[in-house]
């Protein structure tokens, strides 16, 4: 049977309009939810983005 990875798959949503990213983490070191200024081609300029469910 395949190990289960620490690394999870997780959508990041623009706080400025309906933008996502999708990445992955690690859920043993970084429990946290992400919070990451990225680039919104929606807006055309940086956002915030964070993590969602």
């Amino acid at each position: 049977m395949a190990k289960k990875s620490a690394r999870e798959v997780i959508k990041l949503k623009s706080q400025e309009s309906k933008h996502c990213y999708w990445t992955t983490k690690n859920k043993i070191n970084t429990t946290e939810k992400l919070e990451r200024k990225k680039y919104d081609p929606t807006i055309r300029k940086h956002a915030m983005y964070k993590e969602a469910k």
